[in-house]
C-alpha cells in the first residue's frame, strides 16, 4: 500500500493531471467567468447567447473583466487536480486487481472527497474574487480575509454539496477510462482520441450533477438560494441556468486537460523507462 501511494508512477500522473488542467482552464477561462456570472448573480446584463455576454461584459467592464481571478484559480486548480489524480492513482495501484467501471466509480468518489476537503477553501476565495465580492491581492489574503470575518465554517461554505459533486469527476473519470480501456483494447485510443473521449465524459458528468453545481456556486459566493427556489415554482429548468456555458467551458477544458494529460504521461514515463533501461 506504501509504495502504491509514495511510486513515481502515481507522482506522474498527479503533475500531468495538474499540468493538463492549467493548461486547459487557461485556454477557456472567460467561459468559466461566464459560467460563474450566470449561475451566481441575478443580473438582466447576463441575458442572452453566451458570445453577446462575453461581448457585452467586455464592453462593459473591460476585457481583462473575463480574465479576473486567472491566477488564483490555476493556483487552486493545480493544486485540486495533483491531490484528485494523485489520490485515484494510488489506489488504482493499491488495488492492483484489475479494472472495472464500478471500481473506478468508488476510486473516483473517495478521490473527490479527500480532494474537496482539503481545497474547499480554495474554491471558496475564488468564487467571491470572481465575483468582485472583494479585492483579495492574493489567495492567502483571502483565505485570512475569510478566516478571519466567517471562520472556519466561512472557509468550508458549500462543502456539503461539493462532498456530493464527487460524483461529477468520479463519473467522467468512470466514463473516460471506460472508453479508453474499450478503445485501446482495439487499438484504437491514443492521445488525440484522449480529446474527444475526454469531452464525452465531462459531457454526461456535467449534465447529470449541474443543478448541484449551481447551488454550490451560490453557497461558495455567499449568494442567497432564495431566488432559486422561488423561480422554480415557475420555471423548473432555473436549476439548469448556465448549463450552454457550463457545458462549453467544462467539456472544451476537460478534453484539452486529458489530451495534455496523456501525452506528459506517456512521454514522462517513456523517459524514465530508457534510463531505467540504461543503468539496468
Amino acid at each position: 500500500m506504501a509504495s502504491s501511494l509514495l511510486s513515481y508512477e502515481t507522482l506522474v500522473h498527479a503533475l500531468a493531471g495538474a499540468t493538463g488542467s492549467v493548461v486547459g482552464m487557461t485556454a477557456f477561462y472567460p467561459l468559466d467567468t461566464l459560467r460563474s456570472r450566470i449561475q451566481v448573480e441575478d443580473s438582466i446584463k447576463l441575458h442572452g447567447t453566451l458570445l453577446e455576454i462575453l461581448i457585452k461584459l467586455a464592453n462593459e467592464e473591460g476585457f481583462e473583466s473575463l480574465y479576473r481571478g486567472l491566477c488564483p484559480v490555476l493556483q487552486s486548480l493545480s493544486v485540486s487536480n495533483f491531490v484528485y489524480f494523485y489520490t485515484f492513482h494510488a489506489l488504482r495501484r493499491a488495488a492492483s486487481s484489475g479494472s472495472s467501471a464500478i471500481r473506478d466509480l468508488m476510486f473516483g468518489m473517495l478521490a473527490g472527497t479527500v480532494n474537496v476537503l482539503l481545497t474547499s477553501p480554495l474554491w471558496v476565495v475564488n468564487t467571491r474574487i470572481k465575483m468582485k465580492k472583494n479585492s483579495y491581492s492574493n489567495l492567502f489574503d483571502g483565505l485570512f480575509d475569510v478566516f478571519q470575518k466567517e471562520g472556519v465554517k466561512g472557509l468550508w461554505s458549500g462543502t456539503v454539496p461539493s462532498l456530493l459533486l464527487v460524483s461529477n469527476p468520479a463519473i467522467q473519470f468512470m466514463v473516460y477510462e471506460a472508453l479508453k480501456r474499450k478503445l485501446t483494447s482495439i487499438g484504437q485510443f491514443d492521445t488525440y482520441t484522449a480529446f474527444f473521449v475526454g469531452a464525452i465524459a465531462k459531457a454526461i458528468a456535467t449534465t447529470l450533477t449541474y443543478p448541484l453545481q449551481l447551488v454550490q456556486s451560490r453557497l461558495r459566493a455567499g449568494t442567497s438560494l432564495k431566488p432559486i427556489f422561488i423561480a422554480l415554482k415557475s420555471r423548473p429548468l432555473t436549476l439548469f441556468r448556465g448549463l450552454e456555458a457550463k457545458l462549453l467551458q467544462t467539456v472544451l477544458t476537460a478534453a484539452l486537460m486529458f489530451l495534455i494529460y496523456e501525452k506528459v504521461v506517456r512521454l514522462v514515463l517513456t523517459i524514465m523507462r530508457i534510463k531505467l533501461t540504461k543503468h539496468s
